[in-house]
């Protein structure tokens, strides 16, 4: 549907136009926002795993079997260590006689190799149905976005950048998903890990697992550190990510113009601030989380060392066997191991949550109101089209009305041209007829039918429309003439392209109605493509028919061609006319001439201009005033 309006009462989203590389030194000055509610988005993101319970709790089995078998290992190989070692001390004690039992060995090697090869088996299967799971949750999540989109008013989208509202949609929805699948079973894993090595260090050594656990706080403490500044820098460059997609579609979009008025060097500019800034935060980003690995690990490698030296005192005062010593340390780097994979794993989950924040501040938008709980048809003989505003009140903000106390009414199968400067509110009126935007006072009736009482998608499928500016999608011509009624025949379609002068260049094109037409439909002329859109009304059939500038974009000729089409369309059904070129109103039944958002003249073309009034110098302006007739 149309959103443009006139340019006068168009609001605007707020461009944030940053200091681009300035700021100091990262992560320690003023932070660029407050952080947002860390838990509860975390919260309401589990929610989405909740039909995935039973699933998840075999994962987490899973996860602590192929852990803990994982974990039995090193006790084992300490074991084997213990065996030799007891062999090469007696015999270095004159002991001949002693010797490696290599079946004890032998068996403990497979042992080994059965745990491992279990582990690997559960660590498979893990990451099979964690993938299943992150992908239909994500699937779940892009549904519900994309039928929130449909039910957004089209104001919301009049105030934001397209690219902004798609980086939400692509980038920040993708980022769950790969956190979900790469590092949820990664968090799990680490955690088990954790448990597992304390109580089999517990086992061993008490003392040498309190020396070890010293340490911890100090990991603990950066940890938060580090995560508590990062998070602000990581919700910074999902913004700065947002925006750049908005600045990006924008110039992608209106490139010709920008290289029209030669303004490629402002465009460059403007990308380059908001690039710095996304190059700000995220370095910022990854430099402040990036600080959290070498911490721990520092404190890691002071743990290690001290276990050495006190190990080493234990095992030499025979309090302790010299395997233990050894399974100790590989205790004590799997320790370590899981903690720095948990500093990793805090970096992503801080981008996650930022680019949750972001889906769940869309998916909490504000909605159109909703449709009328029991709606009926509008006519038990279907529309008949009359048309009537009583006192509407309409404005784009709150405190400065466009519309005070607009009334006038409409004749079925009366042609209605609507006339006025920019700014007066002519699209405005057609954006409220079909309940765009909802009016603040007064009420929009269709057959005596207030149209609030009646289902947007009933509403609308009365109207036809035919814009200035023209959309086509991505697919044939025949698909998009077609797009107006889906059960259209191929001799319908060909007949309303006919209708609307069309069909003569269709038939030029290399595959006719089969031509594919590219994202902008760039293959076609700005005339051609208006031609389509009027085909498009042409088979819909309308009860009403919204033209708005419909003919602004061909030649003189065809501008003949199409009204004559247009004529015969709009014969026995309403229609609205928005026209600037006052030459193709001439015959309209009505002509509504408004200003600042009010209906100043009401009439037809003879009658206005025997008023002399604002309608008859504005057609004045546009063609010459008869000799003898004086200006107003």
């Amino acid at each position: 549907m149309n959103g443009r309006r006139d340019s006068q009462t168009r609001p605007h989203a707020p461009v944030r136009r940053g200091p681009g590389f300035g700021g100091g030194f990262p992560g320690f000055g003023l932070p660029p926002e407050k952080p947002k509610n860390f838990k509860r988005t975390v919260k309401r993101l589990a929610g989405y795993l909740k039909p995935f319970a039973g699933r998840l709790i075999a994962i987490l089995a899973m996860g602590v079997l192929g852990t803990a078998f994982s974990i039995v290992a090193p006790k084992l190989l300490g074991d084997i260590t213990t065996e030799l070692f007891g062999v090469v001390t007696a015999r270095i004690r004159g002991d001949a006689s002693a010797a490696v039992d290599y079946r004890a060995i032998g068996n403990i090697i497979l042992i080994l190799l059965a745990l491992y090869a279990a582990s690997s088996v559960f660590a498979w299967i893990q990451q099979y149905w964690m993938a299943g799971i992150a992908q239909k949750t994500v699937y779940t999540l892009r549904r519900e976005v994309n039928e929130k989109l449909s039910r957004l008013p089209l104001r919301y989208f009049d105030a934001r950048p397209h690219g902004e509202t798609l980086s939400r949609v692509t980038n920040d929805v993708d980022n769950i998903g790969s956190t979900l699948q790469q590092s949820l079973m990664q968090l799990v894993t680490s955690l088990v890990t954790i448990v597992g090595v304390i109580a089999m260090m517990l086992y061993i050594s008490p003392l040498l697992t309190l020396v070890c656990l010293v340490t911890l706080p100090l990991s603990a403490l950066a940890a938060a550190g580090v995560a508590k500044r990062s998070q602000v820098q990581f919700a910074a460059q999902q913004r700065s990510l947002g925006e750049l997609s908005g600045h990006v579609e924008e110039m992608i979009a209106g490139h010709r113009i920008v290289k029209a008025f030669g303004r490629e060097a402002d465009s460059v500019l403007r990308f380059d601030g908001i690039n710095g800034r996304l190059y700000e935060s995220g370095w910022r980003a990854q430099f402040i989380s990036g600080i959290l690995m070498p911490l721990t690990g520092f404190v890691g490698n002071l743990g290690y060392v001290i276990i050495c030296v006190v190990g080493g005192i234990l095992v030499a005062g025979s309090r302790i066997a010299i395997g233990d010593v050894q399974a100790f340390i590989q205790y004590a780097r799997q320790f370590n191991m899981p903690i720095t994979q948990l500093a990793g794993i805090a970096n992503i989950i801080q981008s996650t949550v930022a680019s949750a924040e972001r889906v769940f501040e869309l998916l909490d938008e504000a909605e159109e109101t909703p449709d009328a709980a029991a709606d009926q048809p509008a006519a038990q003989d279907g529309p008949r089209g009359a048309v009537e505003f009583r006192n509407v009140r309409f404005g784009y903000a709150p405190d400065e009305l466009l519309f005070d106390d607009l009334s006038f009414e409409v004749k079925p199968g009366q042609t209605v041209a609507i006339v006025g400067p920019t700014g007066a509110g002519k699209t405005t009126l057609v954006n409220l007829l079909m309940r765009f935007y909802d009016i603040q006072g007064g009420s929009i009736s269709i057959d005596g039918r207030d149209i609030r009482t009646m289902e947007r998608g009933r509403l609308r499928s009365l109207f036809g429309m035919v814009l200035q500016d023209t959309w086509l999608f991505g697919g044939t011509i025949r698909d998009n003439i077609a797009f107006g009624r889906e059960d259209a025949t191929e001799e319908e379609i060909i007949a309303a392209a006919r209708a609307a002068y069309a069909d003569r260049f269709i038939r030029t094109l290399p595959d006719g109605y089969d031509t594919v037409l590219n994202e902008e439909a760039a293959n076609l002329s700005q005339g051609q493509k208006q031609l389509l859109t009027i085909a498009r009304a042409v088979l819909a059939d309308p009860a009403i028919l919204i033209l708005d500038e419909a003919t602004s974009n061909v030649d003189t000729r065809t501008e003949y061609q199409i009204q004559d089409a247009m004529n015969r369309l709009m014969r026995g059904r309403t229609s609205f006319v928005i026209a600037h070129r006052l030459s193709t109103i001439r015959g309209a039944d009505v002509i509504l001439v408004m200003n600042r958002g009010r209906v100043i003249e009401q009439g037809t073309h003879e009658e206005l201009l025997a008023k002399g009034g604002f309608y008859a110098e504005l057609y004045y302006s546009q063609f010459a005033r008869p000799e003898g007739k004086p200006a107003v």
